[in-house]
C-alpha cells in the first residue's frame, strides 16, 4: 500500500507543478489537460479504494 501512496503523491505533485509552472498559455488546452489529469487522479483513488476493500475481504 505504501508504493501506491507514493505514486499518488507523485501524481498530485505533477498536477500542482503543471498548474503552477508548465501551463501552455492556451486556456482551452490547459483546461483539457486539467480535466484529463483530474480524471486520472480520481480513477487512481477509486483503484486504491477497490484494492483496499478487496484486501479487507480476505
Amino acid at each position: 500500500m505504501k508504493i501506491r501512496l507514493i505514486i499518488f503523491g507523485v501524481l498530485i505533485a505533477g498536477f500542482v507543478v503543471f498548474n503552477l509552472f508548465l501551463q501552455t498559455g492556451n486556456e482551452r488546452t490547459d483546461t483539457a489537460v486539467n480535466i484529463i489529469y483530474a480524471s486520472i487522479l480520481f480513477g487512481y483513488i477509486s483503484f486504491m479504494a477497490f484494492s483496499l476493500i478487496k484486501k479487507m475481504k480476505k
